[in-house]
């Protein structure tokens, strides 16, 4: 089989598909034929060697893949071959096949496609983990998102839609406006527009009651600023350290030290409350698969539908994470190894 490995930290061209021995289900395992596999900002961070919690390198990325059992290890009773499955890798996923315990791996219903499948888990589950599970989203709320035409930005929207969210506020760049605004956003131009400003105007001065922020450093506490009191601030990325597709000192530096210091007085004399949010490294799964059974119920019932950006051939992984780099999906990126 064929595998995407991640040699050493560098840009796109360090990148390599290199042939390997077709792995073999153990005890309590299952083995994976991939079909396809999302594509996330976070799988970029790891190839330029900023995300902490990334394997050593050498290793083969890929967080979240669908496919068929090809083959069952001993005392597996919960699948069989030929079952279509999500397959939740954490790492490793970027490969033709892929072994790992079978309490990673989810059953598709009938209805949901292989592309469907690996769009969901990493986007939808850390929107929902954000909203539902942690901030308890309400009818009428209201919700501040940046890189709004992302794959999460755009599992935000829907999901904002299906609990009756009022006001979805996002940022994005301008060639970007049709399209957010095209999933019920408020387009707020990130270059030439203060989305504090817009989150006041838009809520009575109040602020939202949710904000989500990517980015890092002293864009998120201006991001705080946009909430209202007793509002929710989650912080789930570090985009601002990254700029283009080869690592930046100066720009991680900057927002490293741009890093907001918060004063637990303050956020208790406004009621307000600071979420991190780290998906890969939740440690009751427990949790995790009560995000995906709810989101497949929403699949199911037309309430959500992910965004595909677009489909590239695995072989053309540079390609696709240079589109990304050059922030020009709107939606989900897939690698396709069918």
């Amino acid at each position: 089989m064929r595998k995407i490995v991640y040699p050493r930290a560098g840009g796109v061209e360090t990148i390599q598909i290199v042939d390997s021995l077709n792995p073999i289900p153990g005890p309590g395992e299952v083995c994976v034929r991939v079909n396809k596999a999302g594509v996330n900002f976070a799988e970029l961070m790891m190839r330029q060697g900023l995300y902490g919690s990334s394997p050593k390198f050498p290793f083969t990325p890929g967080y979240e893949a669908s496919g068929e059992i090809i083959s069952i290890g001993e005392g597996v009773d919960s699948f069989k071959e030929g079952d279509r499955v999500l397959a939740m890798t954490g790492f490793g996923g970027w490969a033709e096949e892929v072994v790992l315990d079978e309490g990673r791996v989810f059953l598709l219903p009938d209805g949901v496609s292989f592309e469907q499948a690996a769009a969901i888990p990493v986007t939808y589950g850390t929107a929902f983990h954000m909203l539902v599970h942690l901030g308890n989203l309400a009818k009428e709320d209201t919700v501040l998102i940046h890189h709004a035409a992302g794959g999460v930005g755009t599992a935000v929207s829907q999901i904002c839609d299906s609990y009756g969210a009022s006001l979805v506020v996002g940022t994005a760049s301008s060639p970007k406006k049709d399209f957010v605004e095209s999933m019920g956003m408020r387009f707020v131009d990130r270059d030439a527009e203060d989305f504090v400003e817009v989150c006041k105007d838009m809520t009575d001065g109040k602020g939202v009651h949710h904000a989500i922020d990517p980015v890092g450093g002293r864009h998120l506490m201006r991001s705080l600023k946009a909430t209202r009191r007793g509002g929710k601030l989650y912080y789930f990325g570090a985009s601002g350290a990254v700029k283009g597709q080869k690592r930046s000192r100066t720009s991680e530096l900057r927002m490293w030290w741009g890093m907001p210091r918060f004063d637990p007085i303050k956020l208790m004399t406004s009621n307000k409350a600071v979420f991190g949010v780290h998906m890969g490294l939740l440690e009751d799964p427990s949790i995790f698969r009560g995000h995906l059974d709810a989101l497949s119920t929403m699949l199911e019932e037309g309430k959500i539908n992910p965004v595909i950006d677009s489909i590239w051939r695995f072989e053309q992984v540079s390609e696709a994470q240079m589109h990304m780099h050059d922030r020009k999906n709107k939606g989900k990126i897939l690698l396709d190894f069918s």
